[in-house]
């Protein structure tokens, strides 16, 4: 499969990119694991363990490396997921913190490899950008009270009910 992305994300896991994948497939709709690579003998992990792997989630490619222990990730890099509806949140939100995952504020989460996401209702962004700025800021305020974003509870307090 050519990858039409110029930029492709790479990830650096210790020695779990395989099970971080297979996670991601649980959680995503149509991963698909375009290629991998082993290491061999003599290599920093023990021979046979995925050295790199090329996976598509959502029609974004990314690169998993298992490179070891030397690097971890962090807020600073993180990857938002646009949501329709409250179901999609609630699925990706649910996915993403299960099995040692950790809720953040606004959004905000780390899954179970520490890989950062932001599940955010498209609403949100209209909610936000509203020309009504009295309006917009009761919406912020309501979103900084939560973890998982409640599209109800963002359009209540917009709506200052």
């Amino acid at each position: 499969m050519k990858n039409e992305q110029q930029i492709t994300p790479f990830l650096w896991f210790n020695d779990n990119a395989e099970t971080a994948i297979q996670f991601y497939q649980d959680v995503f709709p149509k991963v698909e694991v375009c290629g991998i690579s082993r290491y061999g003998a003599g290599a920093p992990l023990p021979e046979g363990t995925l050295m790199t792997a090329t996976f598509r989630l959502k029609d974004l490619t990314f690169i998993a490396l298992n490179g070891g222990p030397h690097f971890t990730f962090n807020e600073a890099v993180s990857f938002v997921i646009s949501c329709e509806t409250q179901e999609e949140v609630d699925h990706y939100w649910n996915g993403l913190t299960a099995n040692g995952g950790k809720e953040g504020r606004c959004g905000w989460l780390k899954d179970p490899f520490g890989v950062s996401w932001q599940v955010v209702p498209t609403l949100l962004g209209q909610l936000l950008g509203a020309a009504d700025r009295q309006k917009a800021g009761r919406a912020m305020q309501a979103m900084m009270g939560m973890n998982k974003l409640d599209m109800q509870g963002l359009q209540d307090a917009f709506d200052g009910k």
